[in-house]
């Protein structure tokens, strides 16, 4: 067999293997990812029952191709403004979590005698819940509406976040072998920088381009860009030497800010779940049952340490987030359990050479265990909250409790404007500070090359005074955002003034230092292509001033240009949607921190209450939500009275808490009457009469037989050889005539 066929025969058996076993764990409402997992187990070449696979090395190629599916659809999910809002809760339990189970995993693997390289990547590994087995389990066990999912699903972003993190620092320490503080930092910072300059050129370029080639983009053409984009910025991770994971997530978190990122995400669904399937497969392919026999006591001491880790530390950090016992429990045990990124971390150790190979399947039984047991941990947190809230004093719940409320301690109008001028200001100087980086590392790459070649003619210092004046035009209008230009610095810097007339010296001196800063660039620049000596930094310095005043006349508006097309391009999302969904974004925009929400429902035609009025309903008696809007086709109903009827179709969308929109949501579906076509023993039937002399129809016309009364209608005839379909009521039957009656089974049985 040649080695194209042997690897289309490898792909057919890995998925009509994912395919039986997928049925089979639906069937008994398990996770799909455990049955990939043991359909590669069967599959793989270690119990030897199918000699097509003989080998992993072509499904490890096919696995990589599926992190990078999995890792850019997680990154259309994520969204770095999302992350921004999911607010200090999430953050909080999230490090929580990743710190204590690093502790964990270093304790552990020293413990069970594996070297301190090995031990931190256990707890890496281990740090990490499956955003794909929960998101599942919430959604099979009805749960999505319940107050803590919003903490659990901000929780697993930051921590998706925090796994591409340690992807990097890890990939750094198994490549030094060393734990140097300024190293890690220094792959802090690189990483930074490479994110912050992809995010920026990526928001001002792609949305752009979209919008020039909307006209022209079909789903077709779409998909194809977007996954050229993701193998794009795969390439030019890997070459920055980042992993291909963190590019593929980086260009879809671009993506997820543009107008198309749901459009793109839902596109994506059908290659994601493909290629996702073949990696979870591959990862059971990795299963040797001689690993697993030889180092099963191994297994259940990570499965032990990983579930009571993680459920104590979600907990911890849910409480000290201020989330209240009820929620915290509910999160301790709904994070217990290992996911994707754990396989992709043990991945990187192994391939890196840092891990032993029996390891990695290790890691994965002990993640097919605790995702074996993920829904049961589900339920149990109900009955072990309120088992607690029984035993514990009433004092200690009262005061874990008490931050669970909405009063906090307000701070000075003063320090709260101090904060926003500081983060405004840190904002602008770290963006501009990243663009102009970005200039010099490419004036300094291209232009010595560039100027060579086009202008061999010149001598060399000619050709570096050119190289110097190209690289500074282009930097003046950055120059000038980054010295000049306040953005929203200032006002918060006139709130500060007129609170105190004394904060001008503070302010005065953080504006001196972005002076600094900007001269600093503007030496670097000089001194990258001439030797400065005392005066010549002099020089610069009076240069840099009278640069920093005239670019006012030339700069100012290309600057002011660039900052608006930013502006446009990262709100454009949001935009949009208040367009589209004017009164649901005003509710999520002004109610969000209240964890007041809107919900849209589509009323079903068999719905009781169809035709009554909306104070005739149960709605607001059962539920306590309000219906805001009803959209009726075209017709925007915005705050309904209570005489107006609700039809079929119906759009609702109602106000609420979690738990009321829940409540709301359980009276639809309760009062929708249940039909089963054929109940009555009088199905629908498609019967095939030929008329005869003595047939009831002979010599009838259509409209004579008048058969819609018994529910029927003649869909075709053959008269004289030829077909007639959907003969007109004036239609004669003669005999011989063969006839095609649709409707009522019992009505059109009579016609025989």
């Amino acid at each position: 067999m040649s080695e194209e066929l042997h690897l289309v025969a490898e792909l057919a058996l890995i998925l009509i293997a994912a395919g039986i076993f997928t049925v089979i764990s639906k069937a008994l409402k398990q996770p799909l990812i455990l049955g990939y997992i043991i359909a590669g187990f069967i599959v793989s070449p270690h119990l030897g029952l199918f000699p097509v696979i003989s080998s992993t090395e072509s499904v490890k190629q096919w696995s990589e191709i599926g992190i990078i599916f999995l890792l850019f659809a997680l990154g259309l999910e994520f969204s770095f403004k999302k992350l921004l809002k999911v607010g200090s809760r999430a953050l909080i339990t999230a490090g929580t979590i990743c710190l204590g189970m690093l502790i964990a995993g270093l304790v552990t693997g020293s413990a069970l005698g594996w070297s301190m390289m090995e031990s931190i990547f256990l707890g890496g590994l281990l740090s990490m819940s499956s955003t794909t087995v929960i998101i599942k389990a919430f959604d099979d066990l009805g749960l999505k509406k319940k107050p803590y999912a919003t903490l659990i699903f901000g929780t697993l972003v930051v921590e998706d976040l925090i796994a591409v993190l340690l992807m990097v620092l890890l990939s750094t320490f198994a490549v030094s072998r060393q734990f140097s503080g300024s190293e890690m930092i220094f792959s802090l910072v690189r990483l930074a920088f490479f994110l912050i300059l992809w995010f920026l050129v990526g928001i001002y370029v792609i949305p752009i381009a979209f919008r020039k080639a909307k006209k022209y983009l079909n789903d077709e053409i779409l998909l194809i860009i977007s996954i050229g984009l993701c193998f794009g910025m795969v390439a030019l991770a890997t070459t920055a030497g980042f992993s291909s994971a963190l590019g593929a997530f980086v260009m879809g978190s671009i993506l997820a800010e543009t107008v198309e990122g749901e459009r793109i995400e839902h596109l994506l669904t059908g290659i994601k779940n493909l290629f996702g399937a073949i990696f979870f497969v591959s990862v059971g392919m990795m299963i040797d049952p001689a690993v697993i026999g030889a180092h099963w006591v191994t297994i259940l001491i990570l499965a032990v340490v990983a579930v009571l880790g993680l459920l104590t530390f979600s907990t911890t950090g849910s409480l000290l987030a201020g989330a209240g016992l009820d929620n915290s429990v509910h999160v301790g045990f709904s994070m217990a359990q290992l996911g994707e990124f754990s396989f992709i971390i043990a991945s990187l150790g192994c391939s890196l050479g840092v891990m032993r190979e029996f390891i990695y399947p290790v890691v994965i039984a002990v993640s097919v265990l605790t995702t074996f047991g993920a829904p049961y941990m589900i339920k149990a947190g109900d009955p072990v909250s309120k088992w607690l809230q029984r035993k514990l004093p009433p004092s200690f719940l009262a005061k874990i409790n008490s931050s669970n409320s909405d009063t906090q301690k307000a701070s000075s109008a003063e320090s709260n404007e101090w904060g926003n001028l500081l983060k405004s200001y840190a904002l602008r100087v770290v963006l501009y500070s990243v663009v102009l980086v970005a200039l010099l590392i490419l004036s300094r790459t291209l232009l010595p090359r560039l100027s060579e070649s086009l202008l061999p003619f010149l001598g060399e210092t000619a050709r570096k005074a050119i190289c110097l004046g190209v690289t500074l035009l282009v930097m003046i209008p950055f120059l000038y955002g980054l010295v000049v230009t306040t953005g929203k610095i200032k006002p918060h810097a006139s709130k500060l003034l007129k609170a105190r007339p004394s904060n001008k010296w503070p302010i005065l001196s953080l504006l001196f230092l972005r002076i600094l800063i900007g001269i600093s660039f503007l030496i670097a620049a000089i001194t990258s292509y001439f030797t400065l000596g005392g005066w010549g930094i002099l020089i610069a310095i009076l240069l840099g001033i009278l640069v920093f005043l005239l670019a006012k006349f030339f700069a100012s508006s290309l600057l002011s240009g660039l900052e608006k097309r930013f502006l446009e391009n990262l709100n454009a999302k949001e935009e949009q949607e208040k367009k589209e969904r004017p009164v649901a974004s005003s509710v999520k925009e002004k109610m969000s921190r209240y964890d007041i929400r809107t919900e849209t429902v589509e009323i079903s035609p068999d719905f009781t209450y169809i035709g009554k009025t909306l104070k005739e309903m149960p709605f607001r008696k059962s539920s306590g939500v309000n219906i805001i809007k009803i959209q009726r086709g075209s017709r925007s109903i915005e705050i309904p009275s209570g005489e107006e009827p609700v039809f079929p179709y119906d759009k609702l969308v109602a106000v609420g808490t979690p738990a009321q929109l829940e409540a709301f949501e359980s009276i639809l579906h309760e009062n929708v009457r249940q039909y089963v076509e054929g109940s009555d023993g009088s199905g629908f039937d498609v019967v095939k009469i030929v008329l005869k002399e003595d047939s009831f129809l002979t010599g009838k016309t259509l409209r004579e037989a008048d058969m819609r009364k018994g529910g029927c209608t003649v869909i075709s005839i053959l008269h004289n050889d030829k077909i007639i379909a959907n003969p007109g009521a004036d239609f004669r039957l003669s005999e011989g005539d063969t006839i095609w009656i649709a409707g009522n089974e019992k009505s059109c049985q009579w016609y025989k």
